[in-house]
C-alpha cells in the first residue's frame, strides 16, 4: 500500500430512496414488515442490476445507487415502482410498503471500498424526501437529461428548499409512476416496465409476417425471423433480444416506438416472408426507433435455395448501418454447416417452433420432425443438435419412461452434431447441460464457453452460464449472468426465476431466493424444498414447516440425500452440506 488516496470524482446519476411510514409499519408487525422489506431489497436489487447500476448502500429501510447513464436511473427507478405496486396491490391499505426514489445528476466521489459521497448524493436524498409515496422524483438535470426520450410525463414541482443545500433545488414528479394517473391495464397485467437502453446498439427483430395467404407457412416466416435473430446474436458488438421476447408481439398491431421502448432497444427491425412453389420474397427494413426513420430497407426475391445467403446479406446490411458503423467479425457462415435440403431445413424450423411450446405432446411432434430432417439430410448438424435439445426437453420434464436410456440418446445426438458442426452454439450448450448432470465441470465450462463465444446474446446460454456458476460455487456471478438473460429476454419462462433463487440460495442470500422463487405461479416440490430451506435459515421455522408438509403430501417418502443426489450438481461439497443442512432444519428427514 502506498498511502494515497485513490478516490474518483465522476459525474454519475444517484437513485436514493426510502420507504415512507416505516416506524409505523414495525411498530404494527415488525416480523412481517422486515420480510417485506427483504422482498423489496430483492425487487431493487435485481432492477438495479438489470438497468446497469450498482448498489452502493440498503442501509435501514433506504437504498442507494449509482449509474453511469441518467436514462438508466430513471428508468430503473420507474420498473422499481412498477414491480412494487404489482407485491403492494393484494395488501391491505395498512400494509402496504411504499418507496420514495429521488434521482439526481451530479459529482459523486467514489472511495476505494465503493462508498460514495458529494452533493450529488445529498441533493438525491433530499430529493427522495420530497416524493409522495409510491412515487418518484427526479432533479431539474435528470428532467433536462430525460425529456422526450423515455416517454415520461414530467411535472414541474418548482425549485425547493432543501436542508443543507445552499441553493433552491428545482424538482420534478414523474407522474405515470403515480398509481392514480397510470392509465389502466387489463386484469392481471403487470405493468409495462421500462428498460434501459445498454451502452451498445441494442436491436430487436419483430416476427416476420407470413404474406403466403397459407397458415402451414407460418412456421417458415417463423423460422426466418428465429434465424435472423440468431445471426444477429453473433454480433459481440450488438445487444440483441432473444426471440421468446420478440415472439410476444406476434400477431399483434405494434406500434414501432412503443415496442422498441417496452424491450429498451434502440432499432427494431421489421419484414414479411411471401413463399410461392421454390421461390421466396422477402422484404425488410431497419428502423430507429427513436426517430421513427427508416435507415434501410431491402427486398429479397431468390429462389429458395438461397434462403441462407439472403440471412447473410440481411444481417450484413443491418450491422452495416447501425450508428458508429460497427465492425463486425468476419461471418463463420462458411464454417458452420447448412442444409442444401430445403425439405429439412423447414422440419428443423417446424420443430423448434413446436419445441418452444413447451408442452408434451408438441415435444414429440418436434421429435418427429427432427427425426424427418435427419433421414433427410443424415449430415445436418443443426438437426442433431435440436434433436438433442427436444430430448433433453422430454428428459427434463420427466417425459419418458427409461431417463438413463434417454440420456444415452442425447448423448449420442450431441456427439454426432459435434461430429459434423464444431461451430454450432447450440450443440455446445447441449453438452455443457449434459456435462454438469454428469458432475464434469472441466468439460462442461469449455463447452459453456465455447457457446458464449459462439453466441454471446443467446438468453439459453446467457442464463446456463449462471446455472454452471452456481453449481460451481461461484453463485455471486452466477447471479449477473442470469440477472442479464433476463435482460436479453424480457419475457424469459418461468424457470429463470428458478435459476436465480437457486442462485442466491447457494450466495446465503435468503430473502432475495424467496422473493425470486415467488414469481413461481404454481412451484413444484423442488421449489418448496428451497422455500422450505430459505425460511428455515431465517429462522422462520413454522413458515418452513409448513413448505415441508407441502413437500411430503406431494411425495412421503421425500429423502433430503436421494433428493440432493438425484436433481442438485453442486461441486463444492460446503454447498451440498449447506443445502442438506438447511433442510434439515425445516424438518425433513435425510
Amino acid at each position: 500500500m502506498n498511502g494515497r488516496d485513490e478516490s474518483r470524482q465522476r459525474l454519475s446519476a444517484i437513485l436514493a430512496a426510502d420507504v415512507a411510514g416505516f416506524s409505523r409499519l414495525m411498530s404494527a408487525d415488525e416480523q412481517a414488515t422486515v420480510a417485506a422489506l427483504e422482498a423489496c431489497r430483492a425487487v431493487f436489487r435485481e432492477r438495479i442490476v438489470m438497468h446497469a447500476g450498482r448498489v452502493v448502500d440498503t442501509a435501514g429501510d433506504s437504498v442507494l445507487a449509482v449509474f453511469d447513464s441518467v436514462l438508466d436511473a430513471v428508468a430503473c427507478a420507474v420498473a422499481v415502482q412498477g414491480a412494487l405496486r404489482a407485491h403492494n396491490d393484494p395488501l391491505p391499505e395498512a400494509r402496504r410498503m411504499l418507496y420514495r426514489i429521488g434521482v439526481n445528476l451530479g459529482d459523486v466521489i467514489t472511495r476505494p471500498d465503493g462508498t460514495v459521497y458529494g452533493d450529488g448524493v445529498n441533493i438525491a436524498a433530499r430529493i427522495q424526501s420530497l416524493a409522495e409515496a409510491g412515487c418518484v422524483a427526479v432533479a431539474g438535470s435528470v428532467r433536462d437529461s430525460v425529456a422526450g426520450k423515455l416517454g415520461l410525463a414530467l411535472v414541474d414541482l418548482g425549485e425547493q428548499e432543501v436542508k443543507n443545500i445552499a441553493r433552491p433545488v428545482r424538482v420534478f414528479r414523474v407522474a405515470t409512476v403515480n398509481p392514480a394517473a397510470a392509465p389502466a391495464r387489463a386484469k392481471g397485467e403487470g405493468p409495462a416496465p421500462l428498460r434501459e437502453r445498454p451502452d451498445k446498439p441494442s436491436i430487436a427483430v419483430l416476427p416476420f409476417n407470413n404474406m403466403s395467404g397459407d397458415p402451414e407457412q407460418e412456421h417458415f416466416a417463423d423460422g426466418i425471423t428465429e434465424d435472423i435473430i440468431t445471426e444477429l446474436s453473433r454480433f459481440r458488438e450488438l445487444f440483441v433480444i432473444s426471440r421468446n421476447s420478440s415472439f410476444k408481439y406476434k400477431g399483434k398491431a405494434v406500434e414501432v416506438q412503443k415496442f422498441a421502448a417496452e424491450l429498451g432497444v434502440q432499432y427494431v427491425v421489421e419484414g414479411s416472408v411471401r413463399k410461392a412453389g421454390k421461390r421466396v420474397r422477402i422484404t425488410v427494413q431497419l428502423i430507429d426507433a427513436e426517430t421513427d426513420h427508416h435507415l434501410w430497407a431491402e427486398r429479397y426475391d431468390r429462389d429458395l435455395e438461397d434462403i441462407f445467403a439472403i440471412q447473410d446479406e440481411v444481417t450484413s446490411s443491418i450491422v452495416a448501418v447501425l450508428p458508429g458503423r460497427v465492425e463486425a467479425a468476419a461471418h463463420d457462415r462458411v464454417a458452420r454447416k447448412t442444409t442444401d435440403n430445403m425439405a429439412a431445413y423447414e422440419c428443423v424450423l417446424t420443430g423448434k417452433r413446436l419445441h418452444h411450446r413447451s408442452r408434451r405432446e408438441d415435444n414429440a411432434a418436434a421429435l418427429q420432425l427432427l427425426q424427418r430432417a435427419i433421414q433427410l439430410d443424415p449430415g445436418y448438424a443443426h438437426a442433431h443438435a435440436w434433436k438433442a435439445c427436444v430430448l433433453g426437453q422430454a428428459w427434463g420434464y420427466g417425459w419418458c419412461e427409461d431417463r438413463d436410456a434417454l440420456e444415452k440418446i442425447i448423448v449420442e445426438e450431441a456427439g454426432t452434431a459435434l461430429a459434423l458442426d464444431d461451430n454450432d452454439s447450440d450443440v455446445h450448450r447441449i453438452l455443457a447441460a449434459i456435462a454438469v448432470t454428469r458432475h464434469e465441470f472441466a468439460k462442461a465450462m469449455h463447452h459453456q464457453e465455447r457457446a458464449l463465444r459462439l453466441n454471446p446474446n443467446d438468453d439459453l446460454i446467457v442464463v446456463q452460464q449462471g446455472e454452471i456458476l452456481t453449481w460451481s460455487g461461484r453463485a455471486g456471478e452466477g447471479i449477473d449472468w442470469i440477472l442479464k438473460a433476463m435482460r436479453l429476454n424480457p419475457y424469459h419462462p418461468a424457470r429463470f426465476w428458478g435459476h436465480l433463487g437457486r442462485a442466491y440460495f447457494v450466495a446465503r442470500q435468503y430473502g432475495d431466493a424467496i422473493a425470486a422463487f415467488r414469481h413461481i405461479a404454481a412451484p413444484d416440490v423442488g421449489y418448496e424444498t428451497f422455500f422450505a430451506a430459505c425460511h428455515a435459515r431465517l429462522d422462520d421455522l413454522a413458515v418452513a414447516q409448513a413448505h415441508a408438509q407441502r413437500v411430503l403430501t406431494q411425495v412421503p417418502r421425500f429423502s433430503i440425500d436421494r433428493y440432493l443426489d438425484t436433481t442438485m450438481h453442486y461441486q463444492q461439497p460446503a454447498d451440498r452440506a449447506h443445502h442438506r443442512e438447511s433442510l434439515l432444519l425445516a424438518g425433513l428427514q435425510p
